[in-house]
């Protein structure tokens, strides 16, 4: 039995680092088929009935998934060669007193995941019809497992995201801080301008007032020596009286 269901398979990412923020490029998605098919398992010794899938992952990460979702259906016990769900709850009805099986088995890259029963042990019950709902079962897991591995996939995206976002923000404020501070200096490289403009016709003006100031001691040094002599030339007359 297969099922189309569109999920996309795990992408492949290239992470660009720059300082404090990680940008994600966008990853190229496929769909991904799950494919649910009928097969047996030893389960203590005996033949069970069930449906088996096979994922695209490792094992800690489909032993994990797998628990997780087995625990929705009822109470879960792990052994070293499988899981069982006392009392499951299939199809609205809780089966009290039976049991389900879960095993998983498989590579590096690939595990196989299966969930059936033991007829013997469902006397009395549809077990067709039960075997129908866990081939449901089996499907929704395979769903759920890709959904879940993308969602965190998305998660991490969003993760970057918002720091490109948060980035962003930032630098905007930046930018309005470097824009005003450019403002003021320019105001402030304006003023200076001005306050030198006036410096130097300062400078120029008291140098020509400097010059002024020499020239004028000149004179008045040189007038003071025509009025000594002058004062000299009466005192001589002066003393020259009797």
């Amino acid at each position: 039995m297969s099922f189309s269901t569109g999920i996309p398979q795990k992408p492949y990412m290239k992470r660009l680092v720059i300082i404090s923020v990680a940008l994600l490029i966008m990853p190229l998605a496929f769909s991904q088929t799950i494919k649910v098919i009928k097969k047996e398992n030893r389960i203590k010794g005996s033949t069970a009935s069930g449906y088996s899938l096979q994922l695209d992952g490792k094992q800690d990460e489909v032993e994990t998934a797998l628990n997780k979702f087995l625990k929705d259906y009822g109470k879960t016990r792990s052994t070293s060669d499988y899981v069982s769900v006392s009392g499951p709850s299939l199809g609205g009805i809780i089966y009290e007193g039976n049991v389900l099986y879960a095993t998983t088995e498989g590579s590096a890259t690939q595990y196989r995941v299966w969930i059936g029963l033991d007829t013997t042990e469902w006397r009395g019950r549809d077990t067709r019809k039960i075997l129908n709902q866990i081939e449901n079962m089996v499907y929704q897991f395979g769903v759920k497992f890709y959904r879940d591995r993308v969602q965190k996939e998305i998660d991490e995206s969003q993760r970057a995201f918002d720091a490109t976002e948060k980035q962003k923000t930032r630098l905007v404020n930046q930018n309005k801080d470097l824009n005003i501070r450019l403002g003021n200096n320019d105001q402030e490289r304006i003023h200076l301008e001005k306050a030198l403009e006036a410096n130097k016709q300062e400078h120029t003006a008291l140098l020509q007032k400097i010059e002024n100031n020499k020239k004028a001691q000149d004179s008045v040094a040189t007038a003071g020596v025509q009025i000594k002599k002058v004062m000299d030339s009466q005192k001589e007359k002066q003393r020259k009286i009797n």
